[in-house]
């Protein structure tokens, strides 16, 4: 699968952009602050509706204007598809696929896998839970609509149960209908705290397999899935720690606090790795995370690098650059010379300046 071309209209510093890609690598270099990454992210968005910066749809609209426009068209398994989507300040987001809109996002999960890496990636093993919880919710969504729907609906009902326990402080007699909501959480909760053991388990083969690769065979790693609760137990512990949960108006039980355990000799990378070994391990769960997809969907993944470059030594740029054959990819730089030095395919090159694609040069480059 790739993407053959992308469409911007006022999103974020773009009046308007259209961009025919390579199936292969794709450069797009320049300045800072120049508006990269704002290609990238709006590819991510038409993907997956969310950013991975985890901005609100208003504030990817251009200054000024009320919408924005994307427009991906994309070929899996040689058929062609388009997707358009429309952000609005005011309004949800609509989306169309081919031309017929789709009432849940959850319909354009699947339609193209997409796997982001930027330097906020390489700290994800000493980052809090929330970014690991992020980095298995983003590729499960992808891979199954199933786990979407599960954790839309878990996120509801831990909403609403969180507002519960905040009006029964005020309100004791609403107390009593808290038992509706710990069944509707309990049931989406054991859903995903059996998808998310799935998906570490599946990592967990291809994940040591890569680390040697990258490290020489030096070191072991391992990754265990920490849920906070295990599913059997979710009802039990869940109805146990009712009075912590009142008296702080928070439900402290379930997989919103769920964790990913990575190890190298049996060390927690986390608390005792060092800055290299944290960096190796979360460049071990992305490259890993390709050869996932790649084995789940029986197609090759598209993959957007942020910058991602410069932040590795030669070592483990390597490891990244001998993962990508074959795969689309779409790199952002501040400049190609690294590339040209070490002789690394470009297929298409894309000057970007002030929100203007500026120069192309579509001859192919090794």
């Amino acid at each position: 699968m790739y993407i053959e071309s992308i469409d911007l209209q006022n999103f974020r510093n773009y009046e308007e952009l259209s961009l025919d890609f390579s199936e292969k690598t794709n450069i797009l270099y320049g300045d800072n602050a120049q508006g990269k990454t704002n290609i990238l992210e709006a590819a991510y968005v038409g993907a997956t509706t969310r950013s991975h910066r985890m901005a609100r749809d208003k504030d990817m609209i251009r200054f000024g204007e009320e919408e924005a426009h994307i427009r991906l068209q994309v070929r899996k398994r040689d058929v062609g598809h388009r997707i358009d989507m429309h952000l609005r300040k005011s309004k949800p987001k609509a989306v169309n696929i081919d031309g017929l809109p789709i009432r849940r996002s959850s319909e354009l999960f699947g339609l193209i896998n997409i796997i982001f890496f930027s330097p906020e990636d390489l700290s994800i093993i000493k980052d809090g839970p929330a970014e690991r919880r992020r980095f298995m919710d983003m590729e499960l969504c992808q891979l199954s609509r199933i786990y979407y729907s599960n954790l839309a609906g878990y996120n509801k009902v831990l909403n609403q149960r969180n507002n519960l326990l905040r009006s029964i402080s005020f309100n004791k007699g609403l107390i009593d209908t808290l038992e509706v909501w710990d069944d509707q959480l309990v049931q989406y909760g054991k859903r995903i705290i059996s998808e998310r053991q799935n998906f570490i388990e599946m990592l967990r083969e291809v994940i040591l397999r890569v680390h040697g690769k990258i490290t020489g065979g030096k070191e072991t790693i391992e990754i265990r899935y920490e849920p906070n609760v295990t599913a059997e137990d979710f009802a039990d512990t869940l109805r146990r720690k009712r009075d912590v949960d009142l008296k702080y108006s928070t439900t402290m039980v379930g997989p919103q606090r769920d964790d990913i355990g990575v190890y190298i000799e049996g060390n927690d990378v986390r608390v005792y790795g060092s800055q290299g070994q944290q960096r190796t391990a979360a460049l071990t769960l992305k490259l890993a995370e390709i050869e996932l997809v790649q084995r789940m969907i029986s197609d090759k993944p598209i993959l957007l690098l942020d910058d991602v470059m410069s932040e590795l030594d030669g070592k483990r740029r390597n490891a990244l650059l001998e993962s990508i054959n074959d795969i689309q990819t779409i790199i952002t730089c501040t400049g190609y010379d690294d590339f040209i030095r070490e002789r690394i395919r470009m297929d298409r090159i894309f000057q970007v300046v002030k929100g203007r694609i500026i120069d192309g040069d579509t001859e192919e480059k090794e």
